[in-house]
């Protein structure tokens, strides 16, 4: 063999040696998949008439339509609900924007997604007779002191008596010991079963102060579920609108109430995700800053997000 052909025998082997070694280690690693997105939900309710578009929307599949894995979780009052919110147990919960205002001047991450469609009947003994100095049975820092002040502040002198617990205010009223009390709707309702007379009033600014409110963390890590959620609220809202019965039927079955309040249970006109204006929460915050009696470090902005809600 000449030296050129020993050569090119000698590079043939260096080359196929080489080549070998590049495939002798572990296999080349799989692909990951990209990691499933956490379409998960844990929901605060309350005992009230704003539930039913997500108790029908469970009911009726349009969570699970959506890919969407929602638990619904009734709490039967607001310190319970804010504990699972803080401690993260829940991604959200329907609250109201007293309370969010409060919140977030806390330093707590939340925000307000839509409002709710509340209602919140005043509550008298039957036979009431009218006066000017007159005990009111609320919660301190929520909805129905913010209310009593907007629709009664200028018509009586108010004793305001701070009570959390619903039955414990309608014993109250029953008894004699306060005069009025604010309550949703239906509770409201059956408080009126057992002798009490319902008194309506409108939101002033055309605005229920009731609210769907996600943690900072759900929002960082599940906004598509959230905007999901949303969506199929939104479709639970044409089904009530089409036949208001369905929110009856489904309050009385998801609340364990007595059936013959089906027709007297006060309904708004539910509204489609929405947010109320700047203007109207520059006046909650400015109330939450008189009852506190401290200056709030919060601008209105702080409190909504706006990206779940069609503008």
């Amino acid at each position: 063999m000449n030296i050129r052909k020993l050569l090119a025998v000698v590079l043939a082997l260096s080359l196929i040696s080489l080549v070998g070694c590049s495939n002798s280690g572990t296999p080349p690693q799989a692909v990951k998949p990209e990691e499933a997105k956490n379409l998960s939900l844990k929901v605060g309710l309350m005992p009230a008439v704003d539930s039913a578009p997500m108790f029908i929307a469970e009911k009726k599949g349009y969570f699970k339509e959506l890919g969407l894995d929602v638990e619904l979780i009734v709490f039967n009052n607001g310190q319970d609900r804010q504990s699972a919110l803080q401690t993260n147990s829940i991604d959200g919960a329907m609250t109201d924007l007293i309370a969010v205002a409060a919140n977030v001047n806390g330093g707590f991450d939340i925000k307000v997604t839509t409002t709710t469609s509340g209602m919140f009947p005043v509550l008298v003994k039957a036979g009431y007779e009218e006066k000017k100095d007159i005990k009111v049975a609320m919660m301190e820092v929520s909805v129905t002191n913010f209310l009593i002040d907007e629709w009664l502040g200028d018509k009586y002198n108010i004793e305001k008596v701070f009570i959390n617990e619903i039955p414990a205010r309608l014993e109250m009223i029953k008894s004699g010991k306060a005069d009025m009390g604010l309550f949703p709707e239906p509770m409201a309702s059956m408080g009126a079963l057992g002798g009490l007379e319902k008194r309506m009033f409108d939101p002033e600014d055309g605005y229920c102060p009731d609210v769907m409110a996600f943690t900072g963390k759900a929002l960082a890590e599940k906004s598509e579920a959230v905007e999901l959620f949303h969506r199929a609220y939104d479709k639970a809202v044409e089904d009530i609108n089409k036949d208001e019965n369905k929110a009856r039927e489904i309050l009385i079955e998801k609340l364990n109430l007595k059936p013959e309040i089906k027709e007297s249970i006060a309904l708004p006109q539910f509204s489609k995700a929405s947010l109320p204006d700047a203007a109207y929460l520059e006046k909650v915050i400015t109330w939450v800053e008189n009852v506190l009696k401290k200056d709030m470090q919060v601008k209105p902005e702080d409190l909504v997000v706006r990206e779940f809600v069609k503008q």
